[in-house]
Parts: C-alpha cells; sequence; structure tokens
C-alpha cells in the first residue's frame, strides 16, 4: 500500500489517496512515491480550483440577484413613463432652455422632466438613435429617482447641468462641431454625472475610508456616477441605446465614461493647461481624437459649474445651496472625525463665502469660460455673467472684510478701555478688593 495525502493551497489536509499492490506484484519504491506525491499535489489544486470555482459561480449568482434586486428598486415604475408619456412637451422658447440665464428654481419636477425631454427632441435624439418614447421618459424618471435629496447635488443641479450643454450646442456654436453621437452622450452623461452623490467630496470618501475610496484610488465618486449611470443604461425599460449597433455602443460608454469623469475637478486641472495651450495658439484642430477629448471635457465642466454663469439673484441662491452642503460635510467631519474642517466646509467661517467665491470664480471658472469663448464667442454670456457675478462676489468680499475689521478694532478699543479704567482704578485705589485708604 502507498498513501499520499491531498493538500489544499494552504497546507491543510483535504483527503488521502490510496495506491493498493502494483500489477507486476513487486514492492513499492522511491520513485512510485515521488511520482504518486506529484500526483497527489495536482489533485490538491485540482479539488482547491473546484471549490473555488463554486464559490465564484455562487458569488457571481447572489450578484446578479443583487443587480436585479437593485435595478428593480432603482427603476421607475412602467406606470409612472406611461403618466408622464400623456404630458403635453412645452417647446424650448416657452421653457427658455436656450438662454445661458436659464433657471429652474420656480419649475416642479415634472416641469424638469418635460424639458429635459424637450432637450432630447430638439436635438432629434430620439429619432436619430432610434429610441421609443416611453422608454426616454422612463428612463428620465429612474435617473431622477437615483438622486438622493442632498442639499446641491441632486436632480436639479444634474438638470441644470444638462441645458447648460443644450444651450452650448444649440446657442453656443457647438451644435456643427460636436457628432451625433457625442451630443447624445454629452446629454446623457450630464443628467447623470452625479448619481447617487452622497452630498460629500471624494476626499471626505478617502477620510472615513468608505467603501467606494477602497474601490476607486482616484475620481471616486465619478467612477461610482458612472457605474450608476451604466446601471440604469442596462435596466429594463430603460434601455435607451438599445439600437446602437455593437461599434457604436462600445464608443458610446468610452465618450460616457470619460465626460463623467471630466466633472472631478482634479481631472480638470489635469487636462486644461493642454486644451488653453491648444487654444491660446489656434492649433484647434477639432478632427484630431486627443482634442476632441479635451474639448469635451472642458465643456463638461463649464455645463457642470455653470451656476456661476447665472443671473445674480439666481446665483445667490444657489451659492447658499452649495455652501449649505459644504458645511453639511464640514459638520460629519467634526462628528465623526473629531477634525476641524477646511474653511469652505467650516461654517464658523461663513463671513468668508463671499472671499471664497471669488476664489473660487478666479481660479477655475474665468480660466474655463474665456477659453472655450475663444473657442467660439457666442459662448460669451457664459464668461460675460461670469465676471459680473465674480465683481459683485468681491464687493460682498470687501464689505465684510470692512466689517471684519471694524468689529476687531471695536474690540481692541474696548479692550483697551477696560486696561485704562482697570489702571486708573488701581492707581487711586478703587479697583475691586482694594483696602480702603486711611484718613
Amino acid at each position: 500500500m502507498l498513501c499520499m495525502p491531498i493538500k489544499n493551497a494552504n497546507g491543510a489536509i483535504q483527503g488521502v489517496s490510496l495506491l493498493v499492490n502494483k500489477i507486476d506484484g513487486s514492492a513499492f519504491n522511491k520513485n512510485d512515491e515521488d511520482m504518486f506525491e506529484a500526483f497527489a499535489i495536482f489533485c490538491g489544486m485540482g479539488i482547491h480550483n473546484t471549490k473555488m470555482y463554486e464559490k465564484v459561480c455562487r458569488a457571481v449568482a447572489k450578484q446578479r440577484v443583487a443587480l436585479e434586486t437593485l435595478s428593480y428598486h432603482a427603476t421607475a415604475p412602467s406606470e409612472e413613463a406611461q403618466r408622464i408619456k400623456k404630458l403635453p412637451v412645452p417647446t424650448s422658447n416657452e421653457l427658455g432652455l436656450l438662454k445661458f440665464s436659464f433657471s429652474e428654481l420656480r419649475m416642479t419636477e415634472d416641469e424638469t422632466l418635460l424639458a429635459a425631454m424637450r432637450m432630447f427632441l430638439d436635438l432629434d435624439l430620439l429619432n436619430k438613435f432610434r429610441i421609443n418614447y416611453e422608454t426616454m421618459c422612463r428612463w428620465l424618471l429612474s435617473v431622477r429617482k437615483n438622486y438622493r435629496n442632498v442639499t446641491y447635488h441632486n436632480w436639479r443641479h444634474a438638470f441644470t447641468v444638462a441645458q447648460t450643454m443644450f444651450a452650448i450646442i444649440k446657442s453656443g456654436g457647438m451644435k456643427n462641431v460636436l457628432t451625433d453621437i457625442e451630443v447624445m452622450c454629452l446629454m446623457v452623461a450630464c443628467l447623470s454625472h452625479d448619481l447617487d452623490h452622497r452630498g460629500t467630496n471624494n476626499n471626505f470618501q478617502v477620510m472615513i475610508e468608505s467603501p467606494l475610496a477602497q474601490l476607486y484610488s482616484t475620481s471616486t465618486m465619478e467612477h461610482h456616477h458612472f457605474d450608476q449611470c451604466i446601471m440604469i443604461l442596462n435596466s429594463k425599460g430603460n434601455e435607451i441605446f438599445m439600437n446602437l449597433n455593437p461599434e457604436e455602443y462600445t464608443n458610446a460608454i468610452r465618450l460616457l465614461e470619460h465626460a463623467i469623469l471630466a466633472t472631478d475637478l482634479a481631472v480638470y486641472f489635469k487636462s486644461r493647461g493642454e486644451f488653453f495651450h491648444i487654444v491660446e495658439e489656434q492649433k484647434c484642430e477639432w478632427n484630431e481624437d486627443d482634442q476632441r477629448e479635451l474639448l469635451r471635457g472642458m465643456l463638461m465642466t463649464a455645463c457642470d459649474i455653470s451656476a456661476i454663469s447665472k443671473p445674480w439673484d439666481v446665483q445667490k441662491e444657489i451659492a447658499k445651496l452649495v455652501f449649505g452642503e459644504f458645511f453639511e460635510q464640514g459638520d460629519l467631519e467634526r462628528q465623526q472625525l473629531n477634525k476641524v474642517p477646511d474653511d469652505m466646509m467650516n461654517r464658523e467661517k461663513r463671513d468668508l463665502l463671499p472671499k471664497m467665491q471669488v476664489g473660487f470664480v478666479d481660479a477655475i471658472c474665468l480660466p474655463c469660460y474665456e477659453s472655450l469663448t475663444k473657442v467660439n464667442d457666442k459662448m460669451k454670456p457664459l464668461l460675460d455673467m461670469c465676471q459680473s457675478n465674480r465683481n459683485n462676489w468681491q464687493h460682498l468680499a470687501t464689505i465684510s472684510t470692512q466689517q471684519m475689521e471694524e468689529k476687531e478694532s471695536i474690540k481692541g478699543s474696548a479692550e483697551e478701555k477696560d486696561i485704562d479704567e482697570s489702571e486708573t482704578s488701581l492707581s487711586t485705589g478703587k479697583s475691586q478688593g482694594a483696602p480702603p485708604r486711611k484718613k
């Protein structure tokens, strides 16, 4: 008899293999032992791989069930899509969608959905990509449903970003530069670019070591937004890309991913130098893929920050929402991380809001809009309104600084007065606790 243990990759015994009686009747020798040991190792590897395969199959099955469940709860019901389908869609002129000054602040939820539908209709995307009208309704509803009720990065922000892209294409001179598939993907990306936003930024996800931060080391939330976008597009009843051929579909997914990741300001800072150089040197060759990619990324940033290009009364109202969400993150940093948040996230530094807005405009917004105006001067309204709002914020920053200086001056004067009174009291013997002077 010849016995050998069968071990797994960790060296633990999984079983035993046994040989009984050689055919020629001779005894087992060292050579037989070595060969049988090799066979036992092979058996161990086979058993281990089989078990691993079974685990993988179970995991895949669980994942499919989870995705099916998630998809069911994440997508809008068909009844709701049928309701929206029956509603009349106002024209772009009635809604004011062609204007860069457009605001959704006074619109109802249904009105934003119908306005989104109008943009896709006016761009003729349903016809060009053979999209069923009810499918489009359901996709829009599902996208809205997958935005959380956070203070700023919600469905209304996404809708505003899409409207700015629509205005850039229709009124900003980009219609003849972008292809149909690029227009389609940019519009889808704008509506999807902040899906399932939690009201906190990438840095916060890293600090709390969230599962999302463990999945993605860069552009954490943007990768998640893209994943959510693909999940909805692949959900039953929401397949607005279903009639694309394989090559078109692959290209569309690539364009979508790039567009959504481009909304990460870290990506913007990495790519904008090259774009600025191309525009400044008048070396724009939009038939080259690399330059087209830079242009699409810059357009996504311009739309994402477009709140700064709205009329002043709208800009002030949106700024309150933006900083409200920032302060909420700062509160979480204090509570969960016992950390003093950065000024932008610190509600105790709210007096610095105008000054921070000026810094944001100077560092990010103005350079972006200046470069796009050089690409096509029809986008100049974005730059003009941004500059106007920058001046308004600077005026408020100046007033705030003066008020803070006055407070400090008053505080300093009060302290000096207290010191002088104390010194006077001491010199006359009338300070608190001083002994009475003898006659």
